[in-house]
């Protein structure tokens, strides 16, 4: 046995490129009479006894010097090598109100606790989260996952809330568009009659044509203003779904890479664990333990290490989608009150500006005789069937050119070919084109495409790279 063996039995220890540094430390107890760490390591197996966990709450916690995988060398200037870690625990206990604890602090590179065994875990651990607990037993596969954990849930509701605000954002933006188009047809209808008002020579035909057209000139900003109006509510929705959400997304995902890395480094210590009992069972030695056990501290303040990143990033989490969810509560409900109101107001201001126009209808304008007949460039000409005939060669006769009366009217015609068919309105058309494209990229609105279908609000699965295409299964 090995207690049977002087010290100088033990090994040499094996720190991995590691180094310590000595310190004392004192802690006050708490009611329960205890400091808050665990011990393992000790005789007969492990030349040195190390701590395991530093509990939170505790007076070692608050105290905040010793970590995991720090060693223990005296206790209230008591030595502790050679002891077991039970005799060490109980030489703490039987101190009254503070302890007076020597070590060897570990400087340790988390870095180096990080392996490929580590890495293949947590992928491991991404997998099995989105299984069930039927389909992971089914594939021998373990569930470490923490207990209870809420914010899968609230993670759910989250993606629901996020879909709904995109099918809210996109209909209201198409609807706008819709109103949009509507209005220019009002501008246009308001440009029309404004035109045939300055031409028409009946006065009250004129007059009803320039109150038509000023009508609906008027429906065309009252419209606009409405636009403008509701613009700011789209950007906040706008905000709190590309930018709030995201964010918070984002968050989450650092949390679950944080909580993967602990579960992994729990893992990985359970694993060490079991293999320490199973060589101490056959009553083998285990070479690393005989050296310092210095892979398993390193294990140990990686796993401590995650666990605050990994607490930290939760409460983080748990605290923006808690002001996600009060913002969505209390601004959603106002936001689509401020929405409906401003629709109203346009209904009102409409019915209002159609009611206090008088009859204008029906109306006498002066027609000429030719105002129905239609000038056409092409005329129609039935094809016939010519039968070929074959006609006999004549001899070619010069005739003389004939004088034209209107000889420079045809000179003027064949210099200005062409110039027939140029629109002078053309101009003016693409400017107006440019500027509803400056009002539509003022408004927020330039991207919308009525043409093309509105999108479904049913997509509300998570947003994995893990998570297979389930279309490729069909093929």
């Amino acid at each position: 046995m090995l207690q049977e063996y002087e010290d100088d039995y033990f090994l040499e220890e094996d720190k991995m490129g590691m180094t310590v540094s000595s310190g004392t430390v004192i802690v006050k107890k708490d009611t329960t009479n205890l400091i808050g760490i665990s011990i393992g390591g000790g005789a007969p197996l492990c030349p040195c006894l190390y701590i395991v966990q530093v509990f939170d709450g505790t007076p070692a916690a608050k105290e905040g010097t010793l970590q995991s995988g720090d060693e223990l060398l005296g206790v209230n200037g008591s030595s502790v090598k050679g002891k077991t870690k039970v005799e060490v625990a109980k030489m703490i206990q039987a101190a009254t109100s503070e302890v007076t604890i020597h070590y060897n602090k570990l400087h340790a590179d988390p870095t180096q606790g990080e392996t490929l065994d580590i890495v293949l875990k947590k992928m491991k651990h991404r997998l099995v989260e989105r299984m069930s607990s039927s389909t992971a037993d089914t594939l021998g596969l373990s569930r470490a996952i923490l207990c209870n954990d809420s914010l899968v849930k609230r993670l759910q509701e989250l993606e629901r809330t996020e879909s709904m605000y995109k099918g809210l954002v996109e209909h209201a933006k198409r609807m706008l568009k819709a109103h949009f188009d509507v209005l220019q047809t009002y501008q246009q209808f308001g440009n029309i009659f404004a035109a045939i008002s300055v031409r028409e020579p009946q006065p009250r035909a004129s007059e009803a044509f320039r109150i038509f057209s000023e009508l609906h000139r008027n429906l065309e900003k009252d419209g606009i203003k409405m636009i403008k109006s509701l613009k700011p509510i789209l950007a906040d929705m706008g905000t709190y779904l590309h930018k709030a959400i995201p964010d918070t997304k984002l968050t989450v995902k650092r949390y679950a890479d944080a909580k993967f890395t602990y579960l992994s480094y729990c893992l990985k210590i359970k694993e060490m664990d079991d293999e320490e009992h199973s060589y101490a069972a056959i009553q083998e030695p285990l070479y690393r333990v005989e050296t310092g056990n210095y892979e398993y501290r390193l294990i140990l303040r990686c796993r401590q290490e995650a666990r605050v990143k990994f607490a930290k990033l939760r409460s983080d989490v748990l605290e923006k989608i808690e002001l996600l969810e009060c913002k969505h509560a209390r601004d959603l409900a106002s936001q689509l009150r401020k929405f409906i109101q401003g629709l109203s107001t346009l209904a009102s201001e409409t019915v209002e500006r159609l009611e206090s126009i008088p009859n204008l209808f029906p109306i006498e304008v002066d027609l000429k005789a030719s105002a129905f007949q239609y000038k056409s460039a092409l005329k129609f000409q039935p094809e016939e069937e010519l039968e070929e005939e074959v006609h006999q060669a004549e001899e070619a006769i010069e005739i003389p050119p004939a004088k034209s009366s209107n000889g420079g009217r045809d000179t003027i015609d064949e210099l200005l070919a062409g110039f027939e068919e140029i629109d002078l309105n053309k101009s003016s058309a693409a400017s107006a084109a440019e500027s509803n494209n400056d009002l539509l990229v003022e408004l927020g609105l330039a991207d919308i495409d009525l043409s093309a279908g509105a999108s479904t609000m049913g997509a509300n699965l998570l947003e994995d790279p893990l998570i297979p295409d389930l279309g490729d299964f069909g093929k």
